[in-house]
């Protein structure tokens, strides 16, 4: 059995060749050089991605790839080591929607507790929030389409944190459409 902290599939020391092995180090089993002392530690994967709505419509792009391929996603990606997480996010969706957008805020951090060392996914993703500076919309990148969707007309989303961040947009949305001025009817 693989443990998450001590893959297996780690094999050699980076530094010196040397096989590795699992030792206890700091609380939890590690790979660990026995030549060297080198300490190997799953670093999380880090994704990002943004919250755009133009128009009462939220922006959205069509997974060509796995995970969830086909599913329905908000623009994301990976942060590279050395990456400022906000100028990630804007690449991205750039990248996968041709459109250009500033980060307004923060909208969410989500963790992903069933990701695991060298599979897909983020075990931690950062959610903001973006607004369209420009651009037509246009797929591109590992996006097979992007478009902007009514919220109460969504198609079949991908990752709980789609879902969660939808469902407290929406939220948002009917309450704030829900208040209206003192003396105003709230019916059509």
């Amino acid at each position: 059995m693989t443990i998450p902290s001590a893959p297996e599939t780690f094999v050699y020391c980076p530094r010196c060749a040397a096989p590795l092995v699992t030792r206890p180090f700091g609380g939890k089993p590690r790979r660990t050089c026995p030549e060297c002392g080198y300490v190997y530690f799953t670093d999380p994967k880090v994704g990002v991605g943004v919250l755009v709505v133009e128009n009462g419509r939220l922006l959205l792009v069509r997974r060509a790839m796995n995970p969830e391929k086909g599913k329905w996603s908000l623009p994301a990606g990976f942060v590279d080591s050395g990456e400022d997480p906000q100028e990630t996010a804007v690449r991205e969706t750039w990248e996968e929607t041709n459109l250009t957008v500033a980060i307004t805020g923060l909208e969410d951090v989500f963790f992903n507790s069933s990701a695991r060392p060298g599979q897909p996914g983020a075990s931690i993703f950062i959610l903001y929030r973006a607004a369209l500076l420009g651009g037509a919309v246009q797929a591109g990148d590992d996006a097979a389409d992007a478009a902007f969707f009514a919220l109460d007309d969504l198609p079949e989303l991908a990752f709980a944190s789609t879902h969660h961040a939808v469902e407290k947009l929406k939220q948002r949305h009917m309450s704030s459409h829900s208040e209206s001025a003192p003396g105003q009817s709230t019916t059509a």
